[in-house]
This record gives structure tokens, sequence and C-alpha cells, in this order.
């Protein structure tokens, strides 16, 4: 640590005059929540060095203005979000739900959409590499990590194969989660077919780019539209469940729902949006196609969000959800590090006798995530929540479920990098027929899990409750 005191008056003055700039940045930034505050101006008021380059790596949530400014002109180019899908009207008592997601986005519920649910990752890159050899106009991927593995490869000859044929393919991915595909003789193989690429939030020199924008904002989406017709939302990556760059948690257990419908074009139009921002590609015309025919009676709306859209999207959402339980709630996420207003939600549905499950898994990825989650367990088993650790590997499937009609499915998790940081996708669904396939599949999740207890949590050391709740109060920060 630093010794402010050898330093001469001049570099102190610098100091003095840097601190209080960020402390005024603090206390005026717009949308950050008390809890955010306090812990950074303890951060840089305790730390007065290394607090100053903390904030400067992850205290804004910016990508950067030449990117936010893109982005912005892309969306006022875009038709209407309202306008790529003809509306459909939700039954009332669940209507103030898709009113809500409405004013995420601007996407309204769309009905006469069908689903499939491929049961396992190998299942689920069968269906996609089959719809992409099916295309005839065009195929557009964007994937949060794109692993060059059985699974990612195997896609990696799908698209090859359609651009060969004349399809237009657009895949995008994340310039940190895929790092390793980009580098790789695939990705020029790939554009060598005719495929079309794109790097999602580029970093550059890394040192550098805390002059431009926070380092850690990444996009997490994952979607897929192929002719306007056939979507895919869900948890799982371009991969194999073995998970090569972590295998030591495999297999990796995901949930992805296939769509086929209307739907299909609120997707595109998130798809849409990323592309131009990123690859500058002025591909707007896939808007204009003609709407895809019902092929069932599914109502479904597309969710997206990130960090240069409305503040607290995602967790309004969820405490929407939650408090709209009349029976049951399911919840499965690999992270789990809420807000406030959530866990007050989930404490309060089991209150007032609501049967909340939550699954997690037995073995995180992150220690420090897990270690965090876990400092919420004795509140929510106190409220009468029950909650399973999953034993067979890590359960990384982003699901809900709200009674026997509702079904949230995607790419976010229950913590403050999905809700603040990450750009992400969900779709939700009003159907009994898809709700019933994701609980039987939740079911499942919970039949090879263990379940927590209070008496389990008073095994817990002192010491190491201590360290959960000293992680969880960095979740502000984080």
């Amino acid at each position: 640590m630093i010794n402010l005191g050898i330093l001469p008056l001049w570099a102190l003055a610098i100091h003095l005059a840097v601190e209080l700039a960020l402390i005024a940045r603090v206390l005026l930034k717009p949308y950050r929540d008390p809890a955010a505050r306090v812990a950074w101006l303890v951060v840089l008021i305790a730390l007065p060095v290394a607090g100053i380059i903390v904030y400067l790596l992850l205290g804004e949530t910016s990508i950067g203005r030449r990117y936010t400014q893109r982005m912005r002109t892309v969306l006022e180019q875009l038709p209407a979000p309202a306008s790529v899908t003809t509306v459909h009207t939700p039954d009332a008592r669940v209507q103030h739900l898709f009113e809500m997601v409405t004013s995420i986005n601007g996407f309204m519920p769309c009905a006469g959409n069908h689903f499939e649910f491929p049961d396992g990752a190998d299942a689920t890159i069968d269906a996609l590499v089959a719809d992409i050899d099916a295309a005839r106009r065009h195929v557009h991927l964007l994937f949060y990590i794109w692993l060059t593995d059985r699974n990612g490869l195997r896609v990696v000859a799908a698209i090859e194969r359609a651009a060969a044929r004349g399809v237009t393919c657009r895949v995008m991915v994340d310039a940190v989660g895929s790092r390793g595909l980009i580098k790789s003789k695939y990705w020029r193989a790939m554009q060598d077919a005719g495929a079309s690429t794109a790097v999602a939030l580029p970093v550059g020199n890394p040192a550098l780019h805390v002059f431009v924008g926070r380092v850690d904002l990444r996009n997490h989406r994952k979607i897929v539209v192929i002719d306007n017709e056939i979507t895919y939302a869900g948890s799982q990556n371009c991969a194999d469940a073995a998970f090569a760059i972590k295998k030591k948690y495999a297999p990796w257990v995901d949930a992805v729902i296939r769509l086929a419908g209307p739907i299909a074009r609120q997707n595109q139009y998130l798809f849409v949006a990323d592309w131009m921002t990123y690859a500058g590609e002025d591909c707007r015309h896939c808007l204009d196609e003609p709407a895809p025919a019902a092929r069932g009676d599914i109502v479904a709306q597309a969710i997206g969000t990130g960090p240069t859209g409305r503040y607290s999207a995602a967790p309004e959402l969820l405490c929407a959800l939650v408090y709209a339980a009349r029976s049951q709630l399911t919840i499965t996420t690999p992270y789990f590090v809420p807000d406030d207003a959530l866990l007050l939600a989930l404490c309060s549905a089991a209150y007032r006798g609501i049967d909340v499950c939550m699954v997690f898994p037995a073995r995180n990825d992150s220690r420090i995530v897990a270690a965090a989650s876990r400092s919420y367990y004795q509140e929510l088993l106190a409220a009468g929540v029950h909650i399973f650790e999953y034993e067979p590997g890590l359960l990384h499937a982003k699901t809900l479920t709200v009674d026997d009609e509702l079904t949230l499915i995607g790419s976010t998790n229950l913590d403050r990098r999905s809700f603040d940081l990450n750009y992400e996708n969900n779709v939700l669904l009003q159907s009994r027929d898809v709700t019933a396939a994701i609980r039987a599949r939740q079911a499942r999740f919970i039949d090879d899990s263990h379940p927590v207890t209070l008496v389990d949590l008073k095994r817990v050391s002192a010491p190491r409750q201590a360290w959960r709740n000293a992680l969880a109060m960095l979740g502000p920060v984080l």
C-alpha cells in the first residue's frame, strides 16, 4: 500500500482532487441503488489508491461513447418494436406481466408459436444443426461462448455448408467469451466459406480500454434466428456439456427451448440491433420480411436487457413474476446474488404460502459467487423457501415457472452481473404445455439434488459464514 505521507504536495493535491471527483461521481450518478453508493464510498475512502484504481476499472457501466452512440443510432433506424409481430392480448390475469415486458423493449406479446424442448446439450445442437441445414434464406447466430469442441465445430461445419449453398449466414460472438474461436482457424474458415462474422464488445488493449469503457461488460446473449421463422432461447452456449474450459465442473446442464412462429421476429430484432452496432452492416430488410405463419397456440414475448437499456429492468420483471405466483414458483440458476427487492419478494412469496423452490449447483465454477449465494440461504429457509443443490454437474439452466402457465427462460442469472452489466435475452411464455415441460425438467433437477436445511446452516462455522456475508456485501461493487 502506498504511503501518501511521503508524496510531494502536488501529488497529494492531484490524488485528493481525483478522489473527491470520484466520490462526487458516486453520489451524483443516477440509478445507483443506495447499497452500491455506500459500498463504493467505503472502497474509495478506506483504500485511497487501490480504491481509485478499482473504481476506474469496475465503477462505471459504460461500453464507451462510440458504441453507445452507435447503438442508439441503430435503434432509431429500426422500425418500432411493436410493429414486428401481430399484437395478442393475453388473459387478464397475466396481462400486467406482459405489459411490463413491453415497457422494457417495446415488444408486444404474440400468439401462434410452437415449441420443442431438446433434452441435453447434444440434443440441442442436433436440432440446431438440422435447422441450419434446412435453412433457405438466412442463419443468424449470437453466442457468448463458442468453443472449438465437438459441438462447437459441428455448428461451424453447418454454417460452412449453409454459406456454400447460398444461405446468408451472420455469426456474432462476444470478444471475451469466444476469444478462442476468434483466434482459431475455424473463425477464418467460416469467413472463407462466405459467412459474415462480427465481434461484440471488442476489448483491444485491456490496459487502455479503461479509458473507453468497463472491460467486463459482456454480451451474454444466446440468440439463434433461422429464416425469420425459428428461434432458440435458453442458457446453453455453443459447446459440449463437457465444457472444456471449465471441465472440472462438467457436465454443464442447460435448458434451451426451440420456438417456431412469430416470436422469431422479436429475437431477430435483438440480433439485428447488435449486428448493425458491431458489424456495421445495414440488415434492416430482415425485419421487413413477411411474418411467419402461426405454428401453435403459445403466447410469447422476447426480452432484451443490458447496460444501455432501461436500468433495473431484469430485477423488476423477476420481482413482478414472483409476486404474481399464486401456488407455485420454481427457479433454477447457477448464480444467485439478488438485490434487496428480489430477496424480499422471494421471502414474501414463501410467507404467503407459495411453494417456492430454488435449485442451485452444489459445485459452482465461481467460489466467490457460491459463497455469496449461500449467505442468503438462512433468510430464504427461515421464510419457508425450499433450497436444493444439484449434484451431478454444474446446473447452468436459467428457468422460472409460475403456477401452471407461465415460464421465463433465457440467459439471465439472478445476480447483479446479469441485472446491470451483461446484455441478456429471455422469453416470457404463457402456455400450460411449455410450463409442464419445464417443470418436469426442474423436477428432474430436484431429484438429482440434496435439500439444504437450517440444520445444515447451523453446522457452518462462524468464520465461514462471516466470509460469505462479506462477499455478499461486495455484490453492489462487483
